[in-house]
């Protein structure tokens, strides 16, 4: 399985990039969302790294591997979590991730069906089922500064530090982003996870 990707770009179309690693070159899938955030700092000269979704997509007669690509991991675990919902396959998530993440996120915590039917290829049933599925299971991901091209990183030492770090490689000053945990941790003190943090620190940031 493919898990990440590294090397020049040396061709883009609307919802792909075609990467040469070492003389092979593979083209691989970006959910329009993120690739506005690519295009801002692109440079054809300088190598580009994406953590990649590979799978393949069975058809009569043939297999043929697919690659998604993020900038990092917590977009490419939104897209999982958005995949999980009945009915809505890797390609059509690429389809429909066309607006900021954040803000779809938003939308299924606050079961906005109207935002989410507006996402291409989600009609009003399938914008039903996702807020169904996926309601208040989301939050963190209402935490991702859209216009950063920032890396989160896969691990830290605590569940603490971790959901600083995710907070920090999301743009939060450090100091922010302490004040932030703190905070979540008081209320939630249960809580057992980096994740149970972050979104107990999104439930509070959207009551301001």
């Amino acid at each position: 399985m493919i898990a990440r990707i590294s090397g020049k770009v040396v061709k883009q179309n609307q919802n792909s990039l075609f990467i040469d690693v070492s003389g092979i070159c593979y083209e691989v899938l970006v959910p329009a969302a993120i690739m506005q955030k690519i295009d801002k700092e692109l440079d054809k000269d300088i190598p580009i790294t994406l953590v990649t979704y590979h799978y393949h997509n069975i058809e009569p007669a043939r297999s043929v591997p697919i690659l998604i690509g993020f900038i990092n991991e917590i977009e490419k675990d939104f897209f999982l979590q958005f995949i999980s919902v009945s009915g809505i396959g890797p390609r059509a998530a690429v389809k429909a991730l066309a607006n900021p993440l954040s803000e779809i996120a938003r939308a299924i915590d606050q079961g906005d069906i109207s935002f989410l039917k507006s996402l291409p290829g989600i009609g009003q049933q399938r914008a039903k089922e996702i807020v169904a599925k996926l309601q208040g299971k989301v939050g963190k991901f209402g935490l991702i500064q859209d216009g950063a091209l920032a890396r989160v990183p896969e691990s830290g030492s605590g569940i603490e530090e971790e959901a600083l770090e995710v907070l920090v490689q999301l743009q939060y000053k450090r100091p922010e982003a302490k004040e932030m945990v703190r905070l979540a941790r008081e209320r939630a003190p249960n809580i057992t996870s980096a994740e149970g943090l972050l979104n107990e620190v999104y439930k509070q940031k959207v009551k301001r």
